[in-house]
């Protein structure tokens, strides 16, 4: 049996994850894989709060094209946050774990308010807790929101799932001779402009000393490699 390094950790999962094979929307396959990789570090009695984007659905940054004011814009886009959390809640459900949807934009009779007592509280007995709604206000990301849930939850490391196995020197799909950095400090990552998160979430990890774990969450185990530092991924510390 692995032994994870963590005790306590937040996973950012992107809208984009949700999608899978398809253009919009979501991928059945895609969440039930999302949904196992989960379960198996659950399994080694890590506590896990989760924090869902819903760039899948709608992004606030998509205002201007479609000629929206970027409140209503990243509104819009908070809620479809909501929606992807109790997607991968009903998707956890049929593998018997016990989670929760907390969001931070009201929607008391779907989902349950956040409060970060109550959030604690859940992680402290076992359940997976989903915190939607971003931080419940528009101009920030859900990489703020996984930044601010991190700090809150006083959590080991943010994992930061995405469609690489790391951080790179360039863009790895154009460039074959990019450098991965296996592991990277908070100093040289802003030195060399890695785009590792958004500026105020990259702020408050290195303000509250929360490392950033950055790994491709569809390559085989990449979560539980992530969890237990199998040295794939990088390691913004």
């Amino acid at each position: 049996m692995p032994r994870p390094c963590y005790r306590r950790v937040i996973l950012k999962i992107s809208g984009e994850a949700f999608l899978g094979k398809e253009k919009t929307g979501m991928d059945k396959q895609a969440i039930l894989h999302i949904a196992k990789s989960i379960q198996e570090i659950h399994s080694l009695g890590l506590q896990i709060g989760i924090v869902v984007g819903g760039g899948n659905i709608f992004r606030g940054t998509q205002a201007e094209a479609f000629g929206f004011e970027r409140t209503p814009a990243d509104q819009i886009g908070m809620l479809a946050t909501v929606i992807n959390g109790i997607v991968l809640n009903q998707a956890l459900s049929t593998l018997k774990i016990s989670s929760q949807v907390m969001s931070a934009v009201e929607c008391n009779s779907i989902v349950e308010p956040y409060h970060w007592k109550d959030a604690l509280r859940a992680l402290d007995q076992g359940k997976v807790v989903i915190f939607a709604g971003g931080t419940g206000n528009p101009y920030f990301t859900t990489d703020t929101a996984a930044a601010l849930r991190a700090s809150e939850m006083k959590a080991d490391v943010v994992l930061k799932a995405t469609k690489v196995d790391g951080i790179y020197s360039d863009d790895p799909f154009k460039n074959k001779k990019a450098k991965r950095f296996s592991k990277i400090s908070f100093a040289d990552a802003l030195a060399k402009n890695l785009k590792v998160m958004d500026g105020t979430a990259f702020a408050l990890c290195q303000e509250n000393n929360i490392p950033i774990y950055i790994f491709n969450l569809f390559e085989k185990n990449s979560l539980l490699d992530a969890v237990c530092e199998r040295k794939k991924g990088s390691l913004v510390s």
